[in-house]
């Protein structure tokens, strides 16, 4: 072996660290008999390349106080997904399995799925109360219910951009739900400028750009919701006693902070209290909606860490 073959070979140790490595020792198999300055700029060029490639895969992240915020939508269409759930329901544990599998795969190219996890609180009365409920998620799923007339709210129940709704184990359902809602244009909505104080409280801005004119309401929401990163439960009595339930971007608040329409955008600082059910990490969401509840128009969301 040449002094070049070896060079190269040991660049191409270090290039599979990037690439396959396979790709990278059929090309340099290719280089023998080349000299080794031509073999060193080759194989510099590579590095370059792959390099380059591997950040721009890399997801955005930036740190502000010391505290670590990453935005994963660029170049992504959002569409939100809603799972109302209980840990009271027997039926729910798949369909939480469900969204969080959604939410780690990102099973659709091109679409950032933002997941949110609503537990409604009619299932408290039957021997367990859920720690994650609020009524004003089971009026949210209550609103959503007139909103695709059917006769009653049920759990698990998966809303996808606000326009279709079906059964929260529904896999399959899913995939073609988000693939359906991603079709749709979309509203910008950009979350900047973020401070986390004292631990419960988050300042930040938020843009978005006009209502769509082909939308059927005059005006949009602007909702901002804030979630834990995954909480987890054991439940000791009801259905699921016994059990411990895992779940992700557990809603747990919900806020309306404005509307826009198809005369303007919205551009507001926003100060918001939040109810963290542990001390983990957090998400924030930015909803434009159509009024009162509707198609969701435009998302976006970030991630903060401690």
């Amino acid at each position: 072996m040449t002094l070049g073959e070896l060079e190269g070979k040991n660049l191409c140790n270090f290039i599979s660290n990037i690439e396959s490595y396979e790709w990278c020792v059929g090309l340099h198999l290719q280089l023998k008999g080349v000299g080794m300055f031509r073999v060193r700029l080759v194989l510099i060029g590579m590095v370059s390349v792959a390099l380059l490639g591997a950040f721009s895969r890399s997801r955005r992240e930036t740190t502000i106080g010391g505290t670590h915020f990453a935005n994963d939508n660029a170049q992504r269409t959002p569409v939100l997904v809603e799972l109302f759930t209980s840990e009271g329901c027997s039926d729910c544990p798949p369909a939480d399995a469900l969204l969080e599998r959604l939410d780690r795969s990102q099973p659709v190219r091109g679409v950032e799925l933002i997941a949110l996890s609503e537990h409604v609180d009619y299932w408290n009365d039957i021997g367990w109360r859920d720690p994650y409920s609020l009524h004003e998620y089971s009026e949210r799923q209550g609103a959503y219910a007139g909103h695709f007339r059917i006769g009653s709210v049920y759990t698990p129940q998966m809303v996808v951009d606000g326009h279709f709704e079906f059964v929260g184990s529904d896999e399959r359902g899913a995939i073609a739900a988000i693939e359906d809602a991603a079709k749709t244009a979309k509203v910008p909505v950009s979350i900047s400028s973020i401070h986390l104080e004292a631990g419960n409280v988050v300042n930040l801005h938020v843009d978005a750009g006009q209502s769509l004119s082909s939308s059927a309401a005059s005006s949009a929401d602007v909702l901002i919701a804030t979630a834990d990163e995954s909480d987890e439960s054991h439940v000791s009595r009801g259905e699921n006693a016994g059990r411990t339930l895992k779940h992700i971007a557990v809603l747990r608040t919900l806020t309306r902070i404005g509307t826009v329409d198809q005369s303007g955008e919205f551009s507001k600082d926003v100060r918001i209290h939040i109810n963290r059910g542990n001390a983990g990490n957090l998400r924030v969401i930015a909803i434009v909606q159509e009024a009162p509840i509707g198609r969701v128009l435009g998302a976006g969301s970030v991630r903060l860490s401690n």
